[in-house]
């Protein structure tokens, strides 16, 4: 009984390492928008015969979902296989996912080679970037997802595959179906547990606790003393667009922690975003429209929001397209915005 007792401890600690190691261990939920990504993801955990397609901008955190979905709340004790889709060449596909057999083809190992499949086997597989598969394997990958079975290239033997199936895009594979370039019928079968993940610009309220969140981990680790974020700075976080989203916050406010040793995060420190053009630090000439301070206690930034989207509605006589081209974000958005407004009244 101790030893089992011992074992469970150790287990959880090697869980709570590596949560910490994928970036699971500081996950931080501040929107409504995230918390019903999160409450998706643990049901979808609960059922690994349902594939998984993980939406959204680059660095909105798709990989982090991810390996929730995979790990759950307790964690998982299994295989999780990353496949980058975008770094693979079209001749490599099968080979690399199905694995092949000896003599299979010219050049091959003499023993032949285990696939992806293989190692993913009682694990979860997460194909990255999936609009980028060659369209004659995507039919092979329905097959294998529908069947739950497949064949090593150049094999006789048919493997069952016991894998869980997530895929994640940043591109809208709408477009891709109309292009031809994206099977109909492979998107809706994954899109039986689609996740949609909004970029960080519509989702403002997340923004500064993020921040605070990176800043107090970073500083532990680096051993820095930041604390705080100036107004000023949280006037810059609010204004900018964040196209690189969560990942690109991260990587500003590492920088920033690396480069300096403060009690606070000031203007000054943000020289990376100044140096990669993604934002003029000087306010000259006409003042932004989010150029404010802060008051004191807090900030309804939901209330604000809302005021804003109806606002917007009300100038554009209720026309939902020509809301969202006003308000820089797509249709999609702006119906999630308004289904979570609704959400919020009942």
């Amino acid at each position: 009984m101790e030893s089992t007792k011992k074992t469970k401890k150790d287990l959880s600690r090697l869980r709570e390492a590596y949560n910490e190691s994928i970036g699971l261990g500081n996950v931080g939920i501040f929107s409504e928008a995230l918390k019903n990504v999160w409450q998706q993801a643990r049901k979808l955990h609960g059922d690994r015969s349902i594939p998984v397609l993980i939406t959204g901008e680059t660095g909105t955190g798709k990989e982090i979902v991810a390996r929730y979905i995979h790990l759950g709340e307790e964690g998982e004790i299994s295989p999780f296989v990353a496949v980058n889709c975008a770094a693979l060449t079209p001749n490599m596909f099968e080979s690399e996912l199905f694995g092949y057999e000896a003599g299979a083809f010219t050049g091959g190992l003499l023993g032949g080679k285990k696939g992806k499949f293989d190692i993913a086997q009682g694990g979860t597989l997460l194909l990255d970037e999936i609009s980028e598969i060659p369209v004659e394997l995507q039919a092979k990958l329905l097959r294998v997802i529908q069947e739950k079975e497949y064949y090593r290239v150049g094999g006789l033997i048919k493997i069952q595959a016991d894998i869980r199936f997530i895929c994640t895009t940043n591109v809208d594979l709408a477009e891709k179906l109309n292009e031809g370039a994206f099977r109909r019928d492979l998107y809706y079968r994954l899109n039986v547990g689609q996740i949609y993940l909004p970029p960080l610009r519509e989702r403002p309220e997340e923004i500064l606790p993020l921040a605070y969140l990176f800043l107090e981990e970073l500083a532990r680790q680096k051993q820095k003393r930041f604390t705080a974020i100036s107004n000023e700075t949280a006037n810059i976080f609010f204004s900018y667009q964040w196209p690189g989203n969560v990942r690109e916050l991260k990587n500003v406010i590492e920088w920033a922690v690396l480069m300096f040793d403060d009690v606070e995060l000031k203007p000054e420190h943000l020289g990376m975003m100044e140096r990669k053009g993604s934002l003029n630090l000087t306010v000259t000439g006409k003042p932004r429209i989010l150029d404010f301070t802060l008051p004191p206690g807090s900030f309804p930034v939901k209330d604000v929001i809302k005021n804003i989207i109806y606002q917007a509605l009300q100038m554009h006589d209720g026309n939902k397209t020509e809301t969202a081209k006003y308000l820089g974000i797509s249709r999609r958005s702006l119906y999630y915005q308004l289904k979570l407004m609704d959400n919020s009244k009942n």
